[in-house]
């Protein structure tokens, strides 16, 4: 796996989080709503944060949408879609503190199997990777770059 080494922990300064009986919320500019910061949540806004700086539109982002594998309800963290509107690339985001291995490699697939995107980030906040199914190898191939919407 090539870690693309993104900078996520730079976009800290544009988070907003405030607090409300003690509890620190943090605001999603794509479901425009303050949701209770835990480790997950903040790496999610910052990747979300790096997106955007690089150009990707947030009309083109969903955020914890349901989606049904194996026949049990879960929830992916986030699809970016294509200008047609079809699945781009399936992130999934963990806390700071958890190990990016084969598990998480596997969630990410089988969520995939659902959202059918050609491109997969997986990122901690601290490592990032991304990889690219190959269709014709049937193959998944680490990619040193997250891929650009054309």
């Amino acid at each position: 796996m090539i870690d693309l080494k993104l900078p996520l922990k730079n976009y800290q300064n544009q988070l907003s989080i405030k607090t409300e009986d003690q509890t620190n919320l943090l605001w999603d500019p794509i479901r425009k709503h303050y949701y209770i910061l835990q480790p997950e949540e903040m790496v999610r806004q910052l990747l979300i944060r790096y997106l955007l700086e690089k150009g990707f539109d947030k009309g083109l982002m969903a955020v914890e949408k349901s989606i049904k594998i194996n026949g049990r309800l879960r929830r992916f963290d986030l699809v970016v879609f294509d200008r047609k509107a079809k699945p781009f690339i399936i992130v999934e985001c963990k806390s700071f503190s958890q190990i990016i291995n084969q598990h998480v490699v596997d969630q990410i697939l089988a969520y995939n199997q659902e959202i059918n995107a050609p491109y997969q980030l997986i990122t901690n906040g601290i490592s990032t990777y991304c990889f690219r199914i190959n269709k014709d190898l049937n193959t998944l191939e680490s990619v040193a770059y997250i891929p650009i919407i054309t």
